[in-house]
């Protein structure tokens, strides 16, 4: 069967990328959304999978398609607006979250929660019968990967190996200004305030050892998009290691908030995405793997500060 490739460097300020695709092959709409599914599209270099992502000027949109083939849309997996399914088996299940949920209740007792999400999943039906186990959190503002268990004994296998820092956990993040080491590591004990707030503390015995590493993928215009490993995983660990160094998370509204605003970040949202999480299967012993794209807000974004 022929295969053609086309490339564009965006010309117009923001356009939808499936009318981008569909101007550039000729094809239906609904070739052009099976064309997504199908591992066709590539944004910024990246494999993109949102039909109606927002790409900006200056964006590279390249697809690779089979010219006589009718791509057909795959049926969605996704099960609810708060998640998509990334892995799943009877013992466990990986979610991709969206940014604007919660992880878990607060004491104000949310009910629109990714744990009620993900246990209405496991129940099949909007009555819940099967608990969702807890094994850690994303902020209300971050998007990306974690996992969630079964049963409280796979929760505490799983939880065992993050005690231990073995599990694999890269974040994207974009940070405020222009961080001048290409790599570093962020060290320091993590303790509470009467707000609720992280803070580094140096008073022996106060606080719990919290390690970041970071690494910077480009610098951008009054802006670093950066790597970053985490070590250990407390509250707001990154968000508080980045912004006591100067560099806060853009759109931060607690941790150096004036700093954390940049003039083309105008999402409601962290720029923060748990884009890996990598662990040993607590049953069967295999490695678990899981890597999440970025989301198109921040491709958009980058491609507006090249």
């Amino acid at each position: 069967m022929a295969k053609a490739q086309q490339r564009l460097v965006l010309e117009s300020d923001v356009a939808r990328v499936d009318l981008v695709v569909q101007g550039m092959t000729g094809a239906s709409r609904a070739i052009v959304r099976g064309m997504f599914d199908h591992g066709c599209v590539k944004v910024g270099g990246q494999p993109c999978d949102e039909a109606g992502a927002p790409v900006a000027r200056g964006t590279v949109v390249e697809v690779a398609w089979e010219i006589e083939r009718r791509y057909k849309e795959i049926p969605r997996t996704r099960t609810s607006r708060a998640f998509r399914i990334a892995y799943e088996d009877k013992h466990l299940i990986v979610v991709e979250k969206v940014a604007g949920i919660l992880t878990v209740p607060t004491e104000r007792g949310e009910q629109n929660t990714l744990v009620h999400e993900v246990a209405r999943h496991f129940s099949k039906g909007p009555r819940i019968t099967q608990r969702a186990c807890i094994v850690h959190r994303l902020d209300r503002d971050t998007s990306g990967v974690l996992v969630f268990a079964r049963t409280d004994a796979i929760a505490q296998a799983l939880k065992a190996q993050f005690a231990d820092r073995k599990p694999e956990r890269e974040y994207a993040a974009i940070v405020a200004g222009t961080l001048r080491e290409d790599r570093g590591t962020f060290r320091s004990y993590l303790a509470t305030d009467e707000d609720l707030d992280q803070f580094s503390t140096t008073r022996p015995g106060e606080g719990k050892l919290a390690v970041t590493h970071y690494e910077v993928v480009q610098r951008l215009k009054g802006a670093t998009f950066v790597r970053v490993h985490l070590e250990t995983g407390r509250r707001n660990q990154i968000r508080v290691h980045f912004a006591e160094a100067g560099h806060p998370v853009l759109g931060d509204v607690r941790y150096e908030v004036e700093r954390a605003r940049h003039p083309a970040w105008r999402e409601k949202r962290l720029a923060l995405h748990a884009k890996t999480l990598g662990f040993v299967h607590p049953v069967t012993g295999v490695p678990v793997r899981v890597t999440s794209a970025l989301p198109a807000v921040f491709m958009a974004f980058l491609a507006a500060m090249k």
